[in-house]
């Protein structure tokens, strides 16, 4: 289980910590260089755009791999995602199947993203691509694969959250970078910002960079709108979470954190029901921790749900139309 970020990888945060644990961030560094020798990066007979960042945490890839997913569709492609299914216990690959499948079998994620397009979970990503290509994909949409060095891609779009960055620019786990900042860039084709950038990024040379931003849920705006809410999330950055709250106008009477991709039991969600009651208020989560809750509790929650939209989708647009004509 994915424990939360902690505070020393922040970008200007003081501790001894990141010293400390160099040598293993050392140790680190030598290994994923290793793997991405050793790994033969296995060709796909259809276009393969992966969507990935340099940093462990949210950075906000799933909700641009669907609205990805949305554009590519509007093009007139068939577009079906790749993910490995993370904290999930199926090994794949396997079409998911909202109906059947639950976060415990494939993935709080695999489940936000099957509700877009066709998607294949497994730890074979090239294996699961070729079976979304014998599924009938004119493209793959590989999320979180920007360190899959199995899988050959032919456009690498880096997701970059503007609030936090790349934290304090050092490895695991002295930091949070999965890679050099430098190399994760040198491999990647365009860049997607989502927020302002409120500290300082590195230069992106010449590739594109396409700004974004998360917008909440207009019905779920309108419904928490002036509601006292118990706010609760188990992602990789939950304040992001209790900021759109805030900004929906919700009165956030407390909040509580859980690690990320955690599952959620009846008992932890009816501590959390008891806790809202004795703050009058109503307790609400993001949709990844939703789909994590047991279905027979999910009445008693309510959620916030996000969308990634582009401040320019036309230019998002040539672009995935350029990538793929050059295949």
């Amino acid at each position: 289980m994915a424990r939360r970020a902690p505070g020393f990888w922040q970008a200007g945060a003081i501790s001894r910590w990141p010293s400390l644990l160099q040598p293993l961030s050392t140790l680190y560094g030598v290994g994923n260089r290793l793997n991405q020798r050793l790994s033969g990066a296995q060709e796909i007979a259809r276009p393969v755009i992966s969507i990935g960042n340099l940093v462990a945490g949210g950075a906000g890839k799933t909700p641009t791999t669907i609205a990805l997913a949305g554009l590519l569709k509007a093009m007139g492609q068939k577009p079906q995602i790749v993910s490995r299914g993370y904290g999930g216990r199926l090994t794949g690959p396997v079409a998911v199947d909202p109906a059947r499948h639950s976060a415990a079998d494939v993935g709080d994620e695999a489940l936000l993203l099957a509700a877009a397009a066709p998607t294949w979970v497994g730890r074979d990503r090239p294996a699961a691509a070729r079976a979304a290509v014998a599924a009938g994909a004119s493209c793959i949409l590989a999320d979180d694969a920007h360190q899959t060095y199995a899988l050959a891609r032919h456009t690498s779009l880096l997701v970059v959250d503007g609030g936090y960055g790349f934290g304090n620019g050092r490895l695991l786990p002295a930091g949070p970078l999965r890679e050099p900042i430098a190399d994760g860039i040198a491999r990647c084709d365009g860049v997607v910002l989502i927020g302002q950038a409120q500290v300082p990024l590195p230069d992106f040379g010449r590739r594109p960079v396409f700004t974004a931003s998360l917008e909440p849920n207009a019905a779920d705006a309108v419904r928490l709108r002036g509601r006292r809410v118990l706010a609760f999330a188990g992602i990789g950055r939950p304040e992001k979470f209790f900021t759109s709250l805030q900004q929906v106008g919700a009165i956030i009477a407390g909040t509580e954190i859980f690690p990320d991709h955690a599952p959620y039991s009846e008992d932890t969600v009816m501590r959390l029901v008891e806790a809202a009651q004795r703050l009058n208020a109503v307790p609400v989560t993001t949709a990844k921790d939703l789909v994590r809750l047991p279905v027979a509790a999910r009445q008693m929650i309510d959620v916030l749900r996000v969308s990634l939209l582009f401040a320019a989708p036309d230019k998002v647009n040539a672009f995935l139309s350029d990538r793929l004509h050059r295949v």
